[in-house]
C-alpha cells in the first residue's frame, strides 16, 4: 500500500491513483515488488529536523528515504520538503509538477537499489529519473 500524508504543509495536488500505478509500473521494470511506502510531504523546517535527527546532517534536503525493503519487496517512508522541491524547480526551470514528481520517483529509485553518492551513481539516478517521468508522461 503506498500512502500519502502532509504534515506542517498543504498536500500537493497530485493523482494519487495514477501516481501509484506509476511507482507499482516503475518498481516492477526492477522486479520489484511494492509493499508499504509511505510519502510524508512536509516544510523545509521539518525536513531538516529528520536530517539531524536521524541522519545526523545539518542541511536542507528534498527528500529522505528510509528503506525497509526485503527481497524483491520495496517497503520505506518517504519524507519530501514541498519547500525545496519549489526552489530546486526554480533553479533548474522546470515545472513544480514535474520536479515534485521526479523526487516521488527518486525515493523509489532508492528503494529498488539506485544510489546516487558514488562515483558515476548520479547520473545513473538522473537516467533511472527521466526513464521513469517519460514512463508518467506516456499514461498521461
Amino acid at each position: 500500500m503506498i500512502t500519502y500524508q502532509s504534515e506542517g504543509i498543504a498536500m500537493p495536488h497530485i493523482a494519487r491513483r495514477a501516481t501509484t500505478a506509476w511507482i507499482r509500473q516503475v518498481a516492477a521494470t526492477y522486479g520489484m515488488k511494492v509493499g508499504d511506502v509511505g510519502y510524508m510531504f512536509v516544510n523545509d523546517e521539518r525536513i531538516l529536523e529528520v536530517n539531524r535527527e536521524y541522519l545526523q546532517h545539518d542541511y536542507y534536503t528534498d527528500i529522505i528515504t528510509f528503506d525497509y525493503s526485503e527481497d524483491e519487496v520495496i517497503n520505506g517512508d518517504i519524507v519530501i520538503s514541498l519547500d525545496t522541491v519549489r526552489t530546486n524547480a526554480e533553479a533548474q526551470h522546470t515545472e513544480y509538477d514535474e520536479e515534485l514528481h521526479r523526487v516521488i520517483i527518486h525515493g523509489i529509485l532508492h528503494l529498488c537499489g539506485i544510489d546516487d553518492k558514488g562515483p558515476g551513481q548520479r547520473e545513473v539516478m538522473e537516467a533511472a529519473e527521466n526513464k521513469a517521468l517519460e514512463m508518467l508522461h506516456v499514461k498521461q
